[in-house]
């Protein structure tokens, strides 16, 4: 299994660029199923959760085709002939639940295995299926699959969410749009990613009001064409590797990044010291004096993501001063914080919030990272931190970042994988 050394100390200096964001990519290749006409994307970022749902996609007839050598252009398109996602697919990655939608839109029926994926707490699915039960779709639970059906068409409803879910909003956002009638989703997320999803639809012939809000309102169509559409940049990614820069104590421009797609993220590194300036093409990112202790609160975007929660108490670990993080989201999203402590951190846990005392200087250890965000918090302290890291299972980190070490080490990293 492979490991990521990292011998820390280095400011980074230099160019990243940032590629196509993952929690775009992943509902925009779902949506490929609502039409038998071609979807073509572009920016496809090359991941391990790509690889899957293109598992996925084909076992259920579509064909996945790279339209580029290096995989970055994705022609997706054909009839549905398989209405089962399967255990073995399913459980690698809990976007998966994302093809119930256009399953039950296009075909009528589906049967999807309950996800998987990190296990940083439980993420239900019942606004999914209460959203569709609302739609006309009746479901049974049957030996650890969600077993779907609809009478003809499903049909318009207000559905109003009791919490924001991006999920439940992708998946019946999807099945709205061929919907017969008109279907209201209120308190729906508002993240760049279903913005990203919503253009993509309507380029594809959907009718849909008040994207960027948080009221979609969808005039169901009969069917849905061809179309082509370029996948936004990664908002974590860019977050991720501006508190890479800081941590480093280095200044680095993050090509292709999007200042309107961080919400909170930018105010709180700049309250935390960090400098970051629009510049024409992406992103400077500059830690220019001391990194200073701030709270944060996860919360829906606009508010300061939980993608960005545990980089964010990497950087605070080693700023001036104590800073608060709280967590809203998850409930079992604090498992990185046993592992920065073993490399000289001072982070206590109390309930649903974890204090944080900045210290001089972190010590390198082998650590074991335990899910996506955590992997790449662990690699962050490894930069900043004295002598060796080694981060364990780092499969985590390979389902949502491409080429970490080679990135971070074309700006100066002494960073290396071993096999």
């Amino acid at each position: 299994m492979d490991r990521i050394r990292i011998r820390g100390g280095r400011p980074l200096s230099g160019e990243i660029k940032v590629g196509g964001a993952k929690n775009a990519a992943l509902p925009l290749m779902a949506a490929g199923m609502l039409t038998d006409d071609r979807l073509i994307l572009s920016n496809v970022p090359r991941l391990a959760d790509i690889a899957t749902m293109t598992l996925l996609l084909e076992q259920h007839g579509l064909a996945v085709e790279p339209l580029t050598e290096d995989g970055r252009m994705l022609s997706i398109g054909g009839g549905i002939a398989n209405t089962e996602a399967p255990y073995d697919i399913v459980r690698k990655m809990r976007a998966s639940i994302l093809v119930l939608g256009p399953l039950l839109a296009r075909a009528g029926e589906a049967r999807v295995s309950l996800p998987g994926g990190c296990s940083i707490g439980t993420r239900p699915v019942d606004l999914h299926l209460k959203g569709l039960e609302q739609m006309g779709a009746r479901f049974d639970l049957d030996g650890g699959y969600v077993d779907g059906k609809v009478d003809g068409r499903l049909h318009g409803a207000r559905i109003v969410f009791p919490f924001v879910s991006v999920g439940a909003t992708e998946n019946l956002l999807m099945a709205a749009a061929l919907a017969e009638g008109e279907t209201v989703l209120a308190n729906a997320a508002r993240e760049p990613e279903i913005g990203d999803l919503a253009s993509c639809l309507v380029a594809m012939g959907a009718r849909i009001d008040g994207i960027g809000t948080d009221k979609l309102v969808i005039q169901g169509v009969d069917q849905l064409h061809a179309a082509e559409h370029d996948i936004i940049p990664d908002r974590i990614e860019t977050g991720s590797y501006a508190c890479a820069a800081a941590i480093s104590g280095g200044s680095v421009f993050l090509r292709n990044a999007r200042l309107e797609h961080l919400g909170a993220t930018v105010r709180i590194l700049r309250e935390a010291g960090v400098e970051i300036a629009q510049e024409d093409g992406g992103l400077m990112v500059t830690r220019l004096n001391g990194l200073h202790g701030a709270d944060v609160m996860t919360e829906p975007y606009p508010g300061f993501p939980t993608d960005m929660q545990a980089q964010f108490m990497a950087l605070m670990s080693v700023a001036e001063g104590a800073s608060m993080v709280t967590e809203t989201i998850f409930e079992n999203r604090f498992m990185h914080v046993p592992e920065l402590n073993r490399m000289g951190a001072r982070i206590n846990v109390h309930g649903a919030s974890a204090i944080v005392r900045g210290v001089p200087c972190l010590q390198g250890a082998p650590v074991m990272a335990t899910d996506l965000r955590a992997s790449l918090s662990l690699i962050l302290a490894g930069l900043a931190a004295r002598g060796e890291t080694v981060v364990n299972r780092v499969y985590h980190l390979d389902r949502g970042y491409e080429a970490v070490e080679q990135k971070l080490a074309a700006c100066g990293a002494d960073i290396e994988r071993i096999s």
